[in-house]
Order: C-alpha cells, then structure tokens, then sequence
C-alpha cells in the first residue's frame, strides 16, 4: 500500500465555484501552504479575501485586472504556462482584492500563512529569475516567482518548472523538512499540467511523481494529469518525469515556520551524484521553452 490516496488530489476533486483547484492548509493537514486557481472567462470576476495569508496572483493563462486597496493593477499574464512567463502580482495579508479576466484563463493564487505585513507590489515579467537546470535527460527550465528573486515574503515561495517530454526533473531527489544550515523545514504543493502531443497534438499525456521517505513514513509513486495537485508535507520528493511525447509543467508552493523566505534542501544521499554530473552533459536543445531574463 502506499500514500497516493492521501496526498494526490486529482484534476477537479476540490472545485468550489470558480475555482478548480482549492487545496487548503486545513485539506492538506499542515499549517503554511495553500493553493487556488480560478478558472475565469473573459468579463468574469471573483473576489478574495488573503486572511491570513500572503499571496500571489499569477497568470497560468490568460490576462486579468485586480483592485485592492482602491488601486487597479493590469497583469498582460501569457496565452498558456509553455508560451511565456508572465507578470504578476504579491498581496499581503489582511486584503481583499478583486480579480477580473480581461482575457480568459486560469489564475493561481499561491499562498502561504504570513507573519509580517508588507506593500502590494506588481512585478513585471523582468522580475522573474529564470534558469536552466541540469543536463541531458535531466534538462529542465526552472522560473522563480517568489524564490531568490527581488519579490520580499515572509514565508511563501513560489517557483515553476517545465519540463521536455522523457526527461526527469526534480531530480536527484531533495528533501526540506528540517531546520538547520543546509536546509529549512518547508510543506510543499505541486501543481502539474501537461502539454498535449502526439498525432494532431490532441493526445492527453501524463507524468509520474514520487515522494518517500527512508523510514517509509510517507510513500507516494503516482501518475499525474493536468490538473492534479500532489502533497509533500515531508520526505524526499522526486523525480518528476514527464512522459515521452508530452512536456510536464509543475507549480511549486512552498511555506514553513521560518521568516527568512529561504529554499535550502538536502539531496538523497543515494543519489546525489547525479548532480555532479550535470556540468558533463549537453543541454537539452528544447530548453528553455521560453525567453530567459539574461539579467537574472
């Protein structure tokens, strides 16, 4: 038996009105991360409180106007999570805002419980760090919203990774579940969709996802589709694997007791010479998918 049941929430599982996807701290049974997308049709509006949270309005696809605190803001967002990276927007906690497609699509709120108050701030498509990571089979284009970036949080980080058809990502597998000087204790949400592919471009495609644990405390090996949503409140988590044929693109929410807004991980030591290999092999020439902000 494994853990899938407990942490793979599939495609429309916790729809709630506009939103497809609505994964609470209080779901995922931890303290920090929570996810939601609205799905949003052109002239169609919802309205959000953050609580206690901070949070990010980002564009999966689709272009959108938010007010808060009496401001409009325009996010051009992109036409879909392969085409481009996109602008966006942070909100602190204890704000209401309004958000309005100007062009249909499906907007992420990434969020994390905060524990300071901080200015909104609307963050231009240069604001993203973007990269490349690994090599060969282990290629992948890494796009840091909220994560080593000029973006100021409390706690949350947010991050997006895609990645070609047949390759690994996420991968050697990491884990972020302790505090100390290499890593810092971190729950983690990953939001997958994939590209279509295949004769005509119309076949659906899948991905495969594991997190674990050495004391097998946690053990989750599982197919994903577009629109699933994995859990990894600890343990290794890793590889990411996209299947042949159909490029994989994951949403990474991350949140934990620290304040310093930092990403630290440990690697499996079974498989951490992987990434020591990296700087051997060529890069995957479909990579990037998008254009790179060379300045970051």
């Amino acid at each position: 038996m494994n853990d899938n049941d407990r942490y793979v929430i599939r495609a429309g599982e916790t729809a709630e009105g506009p939103f497809d996807t609505v994964v609470t701290a209080a779901r995922a049974g931890w303290e920090f991360c929570s996810l939601r997308i609205a799905a949003l049709a052109e002239g169609e509006t919802v309205e959000v409180d953050t609580g206690v949270t901070e949070l990010l309005v980002l564009p999966l696809s689709g272009a959108a106007t938010v007010i808060v605190d009496g401001v409009s803001y325009e996010l051009a967002g992109r036409e879909s999570v392969f085409s481009d990276i996109t602008d966006y927007l942070f909100i602190p906690r204890g704000k209401s805002f309004r958000l309005t497609a100007t062009r249909s699509g499906r907007f992420a709120l990434p969020a994390a419980v905060a524990s300071k108050d901080l200015p909104v701030r609307h963050c231009p498509r240069t604001d993203v760090k973007t990269g490349i990571r690994g090599s060969g089979i282990m290629t992948r284009q890494v796009n840091n919203y909220a994560l080593g970036n000029a973006v100021e949080t409390s706690r949350l980080l947010v991050c997006e990774v895609l990645t070609p058809g047949g390759n690994w990502s996420s991968y050697p597998p990491h884990k972020h579940d302790e505090h100390s000087e290499v890593e810092r204790e971190l729950e983690e949400i990953y939001y997958f969709e994939v590209r279509e592919g295949g004769p005509g471009g119309s076949t659906e495609g899948f991905g495969l996802q594991r997190v674990y644990s050495s004391a097998k405390s946690i053990d989750v090996c599982a197919e994903v589709r577009s629109g699933d949503t994995v859990l990894v409140p600890w343990g290794y988590h890793g590889p990411s694997v996209a299947a042949p044929g159909h490029d994989l693109y994951y949403l990474n929410v991350m949140g934990g007791p620290a304040e310093d807004a930092t990403w630290l991980m440990t690697d499996d030591p079974c498989h951490t010479w992987q990434r020591e290999t990296w700087h051997e092999g060529d890069i995957d020439p479909r990579v990037p998918f998008t254009a790179l902000n060379e300045e970051n």
